[in-house]
């Protein structure tokens, strides 16, 4: 059985790449895919509470079901957003797409 800590770091490790990807990229699809990480990094959180602690609760599984539901919403409108945005703008570059609108 792999060791609690370890889950725990790899989803600090998942937090941290999905909060740099949605600072850092300009991209809008690369910031999506950032938040997406980081709403992943929560659920392996949920799940290995779950797991380790107190596995006799249905708790944690119904907080992971609705953190996915959340982030398939997400993602859905997030990708119509995005899609509008290249629509008018002919891009999907953050940093220009800020710069047009004004």
């Amino acid at each position: 059985m792999v060791p609690f800590a370890w889950i725990i770091l790899v989803s600090i490790l998942l937090f941290a790449l999905g909060a740099i990807a949605l600072i850092t990229r300009r991209n809008a699809v690369a910031a999506l895919m950032g938040v997406e990480l980081m709403l992943n990094a929560a659920n392996l959180n949920f799940v290995a509470a779950w797991r380790y602690y107190y596995p006799d609760h249905l708790d944690a599984q119904v907080a992971v079901l609705l953190v996915i539901t959340i982030a398939a919403a997400e993602a859905a409108v997030g990708l119509a957003i995005i899609l509008n945005l290249y629509r008018r703008f002919g891009t999907v570059d953050l940093d220009q797409i800020r710069l047009m609108r004004g």
